[in-house]
């Protein structure tokens, strides 16, 4: 009778392993679907676009555009030699369905700015319909080879700034991250559109 009992405590605790795996992998296949379809609500936030560089992979903007992106923001330059290796591909599908299409340039806190803008210039075409450059400020300046400091960097940040203006012919945007605000406080002196 003892054995017929633990027999049947072994069944019944190995349907209910079966049960909790089965609502597992239902669960964590809610849980997928859900994130790749995930867009912030659009009664908070009406204008909604995607940020998309070569570490995204294959993007198709149509899609993204049926979920609701009515613009999405390119990586293209980064610091003086750095290019996003799909930001032309990118270019040329997004522009293809008409999507609003703006550029990002990863700020190097090494380099002089004239480099940089060189490099900006060289990958984005002088267009009025783009949407306006954003320059995104995460390094800071303690791993630079070459020692220099923080008024350099505000220095160089600054004429940086004013070159892409120039080239684009709109005021930029500064997407700055912690560690940069932290160090430097640049976004609270300028007077500048913040990518937050």
């Amino acid at each position: 009778m003892a054995r017929g009992r633990k027999r049947q405590r072994g069944r019944w605790l190995f349907r209910g392993f079966l049960i909790l795996l089965l609502a597992a992998a239902v669960g964590g296949g809610y849980l997928w679907w859900k994130g790749r379809s995930w867009a912030p609500d659009a009664a908070i936030y009406p204008d909604q676009g995607a940020l998309i560089g070569a570490e995204a992979g294959e993007v198709n903007f149509r899609t993204l555009r049926a979920l609701g992106a009515g613009f999405v923001y390119l990586y293209g330059s980064d610091g003086a030699q750095g290019q996003d290796t799909a930001f032309a591909h990118n270019f040329e599908a997004a522009g293809g369905i008409d999507m609003q299409i703006g550029v990002v340039h990863r700020f190097d806190p090494c380099v002089g700015a004239d480099e940089q803008s060189a490099n900006f210039v060289v990958m984005v075409p002088r267009d009025a319909q783009l949407l306006p450059p954003a320059i995104e400020l995460e390094k800071t300046h303690d791993a630079c080879p070459d020692q220099v400091n923080e008024a350099w960097v505000e220095s160089e940040l600054l004429t940086l700034i004013n070159q892409i203006e120039l080239h684009s012919g709109r005021p930029v945007i500064l997407k700055p991250g912690r560690a940069f605000e932290r160090r430097y406080g640049f976004a609270s002196r300028i007077e500048r559109n913040l990518w937050l």
